[in-house]
């Protein structure tokens, strides 16, 4: 058979405007697509986007309000700031690489330098519309997908100084898109805590934060486990929060120039390797940085010169350097806290004696634990030899980016994720047809132990927890958390929602970072199946099975899945690849984790009898109301 040439010439070179390569290649500019189920989605990275412009002026002084409104797939921004310069306003979002914060002058300690933020917006937008208000006169520009529609004659206005930006992304790019309130709220939080004073209000909601991350950090704990009151230090460029609780891990949140940080960088380690230090110091004692720091919770947020961030997304800070020719960001940090958490711990004495004690409880619990992990590890690495309990991946979050390519495999790290499921047949077809380059399957045996109540000791002692904690590397805590997504996949059945349950309330237990963090998901996976000869429709719920029904007509053939191990391969690749529904598992700030969990999963208590009664339905009622057969 000859072989077959590929032409390379004069036509094979292509020139994309920015408008195309954008659309070409979105998760150079805002990450991972998605469909809004998890915190880094895109459709969550154009809010940010245009929300940070108007952060951005109220940094200059400029603007103490944002209106910001969602519904129905539907975002709008208005600040009252300066508003653009009217005969640029074309220009700032549609003509790549044109803003006002190359100038450090005027933008000092911006978050968005690149000029790229709002161009991705509108180019990824089905509808995006930009308005500036400044000095009595207004301008108005529309466009689709990038093109510009219609440019508005420059006329007079009674509104305020400021900008309005209006836009629906585009359904074509973002599948299946939904905000979660959720995610959202944590955001504006976000902003109002980083900027003390400035006034937000997201769908007619006000918010605002007094007293910056010590608001943050209140918010974040419950009184009743936090070990001392929460310490608050301030200085130029730089804020710290820090306390900490009674429950496992470390949870801590970096902000630089108001971006949250999500997966941290050189400011977050700096902090943890100097808040060791200034502890060894200050109490004279050569204690293990993992005591030290078990169950901080803390935030820091700096502000730095024209920051370097590792992707578009800013969601990992570089910088090795606070200013230009200024000290590095470990020196830095290191000096802030050496003289002001000394000071602080020197003037009070309680809080500096509740610390002790905390940090010799978690050297007791380690000591303790100690001789059981080194068995619990042997058992782990002797099982990995022989057994299939994992199918791993080749990709993972904490793998060392290449040289090339750092934004595209960031991408891939971003959605490096991991099914827990239970039993062989589930966990084969999920095996057969998941992307081996970014998805691993981990298989249970039989149901879990409920661990509610049990210390960490269960772990290493029981060995499906002691083999999935070492599959997702998390001993050691989250730094090397290997996959960004946790997905427990089991039947749509009482049993599987009791799986669910148990492997959730070992999260919550021993790893409530995970949970905290957005990195626990649940799958869905279509509950019934509605065909004919010609088509072939996955429902994931009654509506969509009814509405299937009217789109197919009465002679459709309904099946319903009860298991996992019921849907083929070959379906089943459908439903874990660009379309997957998965639904976050979040922790409402107020919740607190123990008593949720004392409630769910501790005594039967009559409260929980109740509601279990009020709530009960039998799966044959279920069915004959649904219209289907169960055998």
């Amino acid at each position: 058979m000859a072989e077959v040439q590929n032409e390379y010439n004069e036509d094979s070179i292509r020139s994309l405007d920015w408008r195309e390569h954008i659309r070409l290649r979105p998760g150079m500019y805002i990450g991972k697509l998605g469909d809004g189920s998890s915190m880094d989605d895109g459709i969550y990275v154009l809010v940010k986007e245009v929300v940070d412009n108007s952060i951005d002026e109220f940094a200059m002084g400029q603007g103490k309000r944002i209106e910001l409104k969602i519904s129905d797939g539907e975002v709008s921004v208005r600040d009252y700031g300066r508003g653009i310069p009217l005969g640029k306003v074309v220009d700032v979002v549609s003509k790549i690489n044109t803003g006002a914060k190359y100038d450090s002058k005027a933008f000092q300690k911006s978050v968005g330098l690149n000029g790229v933020g709002t161009k991705a917006v509108n180019a990824l937008s089905k509808y995006f519309k930009v308005a500036s208000f400044r000095d009595g006169r207004t301008r108005v520009a529309e466009f689709e997908r990038g093109i510009l529609i219609k440019e508005h004659k420059e006329e007079d206005t009674t509104a305020g100084n400021g900008t309005m930006v209006i836009f629906r992304p585009d359904e074509t790019v973002f599948r299946n898109y939904h905000f979660l309130q959720e995610y959202l709220e944590n955001q504006v939080w976000n902003y109002c805590f980083l900027n003390a004073g400035l006034q937000i209000n997201f769908n007619g909601r006000n918010f605002i934060s007094k007293n910056g991350l010590l608001d943050l950090l209140t918010r974040k704990t419950n009184p009743e486990t936090i070990r001392y009151p929460i310490i608050h230090l301030k200085g130029t460029d730089i804020e710290l929060a820090i306390t900490h609780t009674g429950e496992y891990g470390e949870d801590i949140y970096s902000f630089v120039n108001g971006q949250h940080t999500t997966q941290g960088g050189t400011h977050q380690a700096a902090f943890r390797e100097a808040f060791v230090k200034a502890i060894r110091d200050f109490y004279k004692k050569d204690y293990d940085a993992s005591d030290i720091r078990q169950s901080i919770c803390a935030a820091i947020s700096v502000r730095v010169q024209e920051p370097v961030f590792e992707s578009q997304t800013k969601t990992k800070l570089g910088s090795q350097y606070v200013f230009e020719n200024g000290p590095t960001m470990k020196a830095f940090i290191a000096d802030f806290l050496n003289k002001e958490l000394n000071n602080y711990l020197h003037k009070n004495a309680s809080v500096a004696d509740a610390l002790k004690k905390r940090i010799e409880q978690s050297e007791r619990e380690r000591k303790e634990l100690s001789g059981i992990r080194k068995l619990a590890n042997e058992r782990a690495k002797k099982a990995n030899l022989h057994n299939k309990k994992l199918r791993d991946c080749r990709i993972h979050l904490n793998d060392e980016p290449p040289a090339k390519n750092k934004d595209e495999f960031s991408l891939k790290q971003q959605e490096s994720t991991i099914f827990i499921t239970e039993g062989d047949s589930a966990s084969g077809s999920i095996t057969k047809s998941r992307n081996v380059e970014s998805q691993a399957v981990f298989s249970l045996r039989g149901k879990p132990l409920n661990c509610y109540g049990l210390t960490k000791k269960v772990v290493y002692e029981n060995e499906e927890f002691n083999l999935l904690q070492h599959a997702l590397n998390i001993e050691e805590g989250m730094d090397g958390l290997r996959f960004n997504n946790i997905v427990i996949a089991t039947d749509a059945d009482v049993d599987g929602m009791h799986i669910r349950l148990l492997i959730m309330t070992f999260f919550l237990q021993f790893f409530p970072d995970l949970v905290r963090g957005n990195h626990v998901y649940i799958l869905q996976t279509p509950l019934f199946r509605v065909r004919n000869k010609q088509k072939t429709i996955y429902c994931y719920s009654d509506e969509e099975r009814q509405r299937a029904i009217k789109e197919i007509g009465a002679k459709a053939e309904i099946t319903r899945f009860k298991g996992l191990g019921e849907i083929s391969p070959e379906e089943f690749a459908r439903f874990i690849g660009d379309d997957i529904r998965k639904d976050p598992v979040l922790i409402n700030q107020d919740t607190q984790i123990q008593k949720l969990l004392e409630y769910y999963m501790g005594k039967n208590t009559p409260t929980r009898q109740m509601f279990i009664i009020d709530n009960l339905r039998v799966e044959k009622d279920l069915a004959e109301e649904l219209g289907v057969e169960v055998a």
